[in-house]
C-alpha cells in the first residue's frame, strides 16, 4: 500500500482540495502520509473501507468543510477527540459502517450543521450506547439499531431529523430517550416503518415517554404493523404545532387507529392505491382534522385511477374546508 500514501502525498503537496482514499487493503490497516493530516487546502476529505486508519495524535485541517468516513476502525475517541477536532470549519460529517465492529460510539463537533450516521450490519451488544454533542447541527440522518442508552444529546440547534432506528433483541432494554429528547425541538421529522414500530414498542414494552415537540410542523410517519401505527396517535398529541403530515402508504393496519383531534393543515399520502380500504382511512382521517386545507395523494407505482374515481373521491372526501385534492 506504500504506492497509495505516495499518491496521496504528492497530490496533498500540490493543494488539492478534495482526497477520495477508498481501499481495502489485505492486512486491515491503512497507512496515510501525515501530510493528509495537515492539509491547509483540502476540502473534502473521503477514508475508507473496512479498515483501521492510523491518525496521527496531531491533526490539522483549517479548511475542511466534508469529511467522509466509510467503515473505519478508529481507536477509542480518535474520531473526535484527534481527527474532528483538527477541523475548525467543519461543516457535513457523514459517518458510514457496514458489518464490521467497533464503530464510533461517540461524535462530537461545536461547528458541523450536517451529520449522517448510517450503521448497517454492525455487532451490538447489551449496554452499546452512543452519545452525540453538536450543538450547530441543523440535519440529522440516524440509522442503527435501538441502543442501550443515548446519553448526552446536544442537538441545540436541530431543525430536521431523519430517523430509522431497528430493534435488536440482543439489547433487552433499549433506552432512546435521550434520542427523543434531543431531536424534540425539531421542525421536521421522518420516522421510517421500523423506526415507528421501535418507538413504539419502546412505549408499550420499556414506559418509554415521548417528550413535547412544540416546534414540529412537519411530520412524515409509516407502519408495516400495527404496532407502529398505534404510535401515530400519540405522536399528534405531542405535536401541537403539526401542519403538514405525510403517510407512507395506507394500509390494512390503520383499521383501528383513531387519531385525536388536530390542526393538520395538509395530508400526504404516499403510494395511494385507490382501493375501497383506503379510502374508508382517508375519510377517517379527514375526519379528525379540523383545519385540512389541502389533501395531496400521491399514487403506486403502476397504479392508474381514472378521472371518475378522482372526481367521486373528491366528492366522498372534501368539505367546504378543504381546497384541492391533488
Amino acid at each position: 500500500m506504500a504506492y497509495v500514501s505516495s499518491w496521496v502525498s504528492d497530490a496533498v503537496e500540490h493543494g488539492v482540495l478534495e482526497v477520495d482514499v477508498s481501499v481495502k487493503p489485505r492486512l486491515g490497516m491503512l497507512f496515510m502520509p501525515c501530510e493528509l493530516f495537515t492539509s491547509k487546502t483540502l476540502v473534502k476529505l473521503t477514508l475508507g473501507t473496512q479498515v483501521q486508519c492510523d491518525i496521527p495524535s496531531y491533526v490539522s485541517l483549517p479548511s475542511l468543510k466534508i469529511l467522509i468516513i466509510e467503515t473505519i476502525f478508529f481507536e477509542s475517541k480518535d474520531l473526535s477527540d484527534v481527527l474532528i477536532a483538527g477541523c475548525p470549519v467543519l461543516e457535513e460529517l457523514f459517518v458510514r459502517h457496514e458489518e464490521m465492529e467497533a464503530h464510533p460510539y461517540y461524535i462530537s463537533s461545536r461547528t458541523i450543521e450536517k451529520l449522517s450516521v448510517q450503521y448497517r450490519g454492525c455487532d451490538v451488544y447489551y449496554e452499546s450506547g452512543l452519545s452525540f454533542d453538536a450543538p450547530s447541527l441543523v440535519s440529522f440522518d440516524y440509522s442503527d439499531h435501538a441502543l442501550y442508552e443515548y446519553t448526552p444529546v446536544n442537538f441545540g440547534s436541530l431543525v430536521e431529523a431523519r430517523v430509522d432506528i431497528r430493534y435488536n433483541r440482543k439489547i433487552v432494554k433499549p433506552d432512546i430517550s435521550g434520542l427523543m429528547i434531543g431531536i424534540s425541538n425539531i421542525e421536521t421529522l421522518h420516522l421510517s416503518p421500523a423506526s415507528a414500530d421501535t418507538i413504539s414498542r419502546c412505549v408499550s414494552r420499556h414506559g418509554l415517554l415521548l417528550p413535547m415537540f412544540n416546534n414540529l410542523v412537519s411530520l412524515s410517519f409509516g407502519s408495516n404493523n400495527q404496532r407502529g401505527w398505534k404510535l401515530l396517535p400519540y405522536l399528534l398529541k405531542k405535536s401541537p404545532k403539526l401542519e403538514t403530515l405525510i403517510i407512507q402508504s395506507l394500509n390494512v393496519h390503520t383499521s383501528d387507529i383513531l387519531i385525536p383531534l388536530n390542526q393538520v393543515k395538509v395530508l400526504h399520502i404516499l403510494g395511494y392505491q385507490g382501493t375501497v380500504q383506503e379510502l374508508k382511512h382517508l375519510k377517517s382521517f379527514i375526519g379528525r382534522m379540523q383545519c385540512l386545507e389541502r389533501v395531496r395523494l400521491e399514487l403506486a407505482e403502476d397504479v392508474v385511477v381514472d378521472d371518475g374515481k378522482i372526481l367521486q373521491l373528491h366528492s366522498d372526501t372534501v368539505t367546504d374546508r378543504i381546497g384541492t385534492i391533488v
